[in-house]
């Protein structure tokens, strides 16, 4: 038969016996820590990718406005026909190697070419504008689903436009 007193100091002992509270400590940071951790390096995959469509739509652009040819305006022009180079300049690095990593792609690369009316020296000018539309697929969306965030991707337009001084 069992004593009130033992019982009361049984509870006591376990009241104060601290041994497993670093697991339990851990168990309590380790999932806010995980998602530090993923917010860390989503957010860095994330700028890293947006700077590195930034440049090669920027680059891009450049490319056309060097060229071609600076009268493409007079007669009746077309950029078309530099679609191709457009797209391999925004969705490769310049050893031709995939410049960006799983999980994020480029959807889309279109240039356009407006006229603008000129000054005394330029009737009309040439000017090259680029969009390209990236899209951006969270590796660790479930990880960030523990937190209420529900979005798996980003779909993101990036746009450069420069005057063609041509060849």
């Amino acid at each position: 038969m069992t004593r009130v007193s033992d019982i009361s100091d049984y509870a006591r002992r376990f009241w104060r016996d601290d041994r497993g509270a670093a697991l339990v400590e851990l168990a309590l940071t380790l999932p806010i820590t995980c998602l530090v951790f993923a917010v860390i390096v989503e957010g860095g995959r994330m700028l890293w990718s947006y700077q590195a469509a930034i440049s090669g739509v920027r680059d891009a652009a450049r490319y056309i406005a060097r060229v071609a040819p600076s009268d493409i305006c007079d007669s009746p022009g077309t950029i078309a026909n530099y679609t191709s180079d457009v797209e391999d300049i925004v969705r490769n690095s310049i050893d031709g190697q995939a410049l960006f990593p799983a999980g994020i792609t480029v959807d889309a690369v279109t240039p356009t070419l407006r006229c603008i009316d000129g000054s005394y020296r330029i009737a009309t000018v040439p000017v090259v504008n680029v969009r390209a539309t990236l899209n951006i697929t969270f590796p660790f969306a479930s990880m960030m689903a523990f937190a209420g965030y529900t979005q798996n991707a980003i779909t993101t337009s990036i746009a450069d436009e420069h005057r063609v001084f041509g060849t």
